[in-house]
């Protein structure tokens, strides 16, 4: 049995409406090409006001009654949307989480070198997942590790905070840090 041919559904839009896409409104409150405020006025009048400036008539704010549209070369009023969405892209940054590898015995100059590695990540304004990892009997002195992750957490008291404050997990410790 062969199935009924069914048309693609239309295209939706991303964006504003422009010109005859806007339907179902008999009036709009129009603002006209100079920013100045017309009014309410009928939709086809509004419409033929855009089409002698050379203009589109752009929907603004849909939802509210009546719809507010404007006056506006809707090409470049496009193209200033997706210039300002791409600055915005711009400044953003995502966060990372950076992971430091410690030992329960570690020594004095080795510590300085993680905690000076910590410093600069907290610096980039990335967070800082400190691991310290037991192997063999350091299972049976978990205290050092208690000890290492606190001096951790009281050297980097005025440059970050502590996110998630140390737990087991198997053969391992961890403790997240963010920048402050």
């Amino acid at each position: 049995m062969r199935r009924p041919f069914r048309a693609a559904p239309a295209p939706v839009k991303d964006g504003p409406r422009a010109n005859r896409d806007i339907r179902g409104v008999r009036d709009v409150q129009l603002i006209d090409d100079t920013g100045a405020n017309r009014g309410v006025v009928s939709f086809f009048e509004a419409l033929k006001i855009a089409e002698d400036a050379g203009l589109d008539l752009v929907e603004i704010a849909p939802n509210s009654v009546p719809p507010v549209c404007k006056i506006l070369d809707y090409g470049r009023f496009r193209f200033l949307e997706q210039k300002k969405a791409s600055e915005a892209r711009k400044k953003q940054r995502t966060i990372e989480i950076k992971e430091i590898k410690l030992r329960p015995g570690i020594d004095k100059h080795d510590y300085d070198v993680k905690m000076k590695a910590m410093h600069g990540f907290f610096e980039e304004g990335d967070k800082v997942k400190v691991t310290l990892r037991f192997r063999g009997r350091e299972m049976a002195h978990q205290d050092l590790g208690v000890k290492v992750l606190e001096r951790v957490k009281a050297d980097t008291v005025d440059v970050a905070k502590v996110e998630s404050d140390w737990q087991l997990e198997g053969r391992q410790m961890v403790m997240v840090l963010a920048p402050r």
